[in-house]
């Protein structure tokens, strides 16, 4: 059965608003402006004792942020993806992979002769 009266639903006994008496001072703070390629502009937050890092990933774009305002980090090349015969292309010249071809070839056709199954 629900309840009746008057009390705030999703309150409790000692919630409230917590001044700095009851939650100690806060550290000082110094706010960090980073700069991304896309011209976005973000403040961050750190404590004074905290040393800033020198790049942020922007949280608009994710593109990595600077410092510096006339000459922010490049956005990153997206290289596209390979596939596995892309990677064997780098590996192994046309010459290579003939030969190795030929040699497949030749197992297969001497395992026929001699009667064996293959799968």
């Amino acid at each position: 059965m629900a309840g009746g009266g008057n009390a705030i639903r999703g309150s409790r006994v000692g919630a409230g608003p917590m001044g700095e008496a009851e939650r100690g001072e806060a550290a000082a703070r110094q706010a960090v402006t980073y700069f991304c390629s896309h011209e976005h502009r973000s403040v961050v937050t750190f404590a004074v004792e905290a040393t800033a890092p020198a790049s942020w990933d922007c949280p608009k774009c994710g593109l990595p942020a600077s410092l510096d305002s006339d000459n922010p980090p490049p956005a990153p090349k997206i290289e596209p993806y390979k596939t596995h015969l892309a990677y064997v292309k780098e590996r192994r010249s046309e010459t290579e992979a003939a030969d190795i071809l030929h040699e497949a070839v030749a197992l297969l056709r001497s395992r026929r002769k001699a009667g064996e199954i293959i799968f």
